[in-house]
């Protein structure tokens, strides 16, 4: 680990071990987040690029905002809501 700092102050060896030690007796591994995305229905979710020009894709940003959800998430629902299963 050959020149990383934090806040400008060397990490060394012994600071990652204290660390580790430290999240090994502390944090409950169960409660601690899992990585990779979230499944987003029955299985693996499979990516499907779309084109939209620059109007339809601001409409799609303001209106996900407005719902406090993301652009994926408003695309899959007006998908569902097209196929009749909303």
């Amino acid at each position: 680990m050959a020149g990383e700092t934090i806040g400008g102050v060397p990490v060394t060896e012994e600071m990652i071990k204290a660390w580790a030690d430290e999240a090994e007796a502390c944090y409950p591994v169960e409660r601690l987040r899992k990585r990779g995305r979230q499944p987003v229905g029955d299985g693996p979710g499979s990516v499907v690029p779309v084109r939209m020009d620059a109007v339809l894709l601001q409409a799609l940003a303001q209106r996900a905002e407005k719902e406090y959800v993301s652009r994926s998430e408003s695309i899959r629902a007006a998908v569902r809501a097209w196929l009749g299963a909303a």
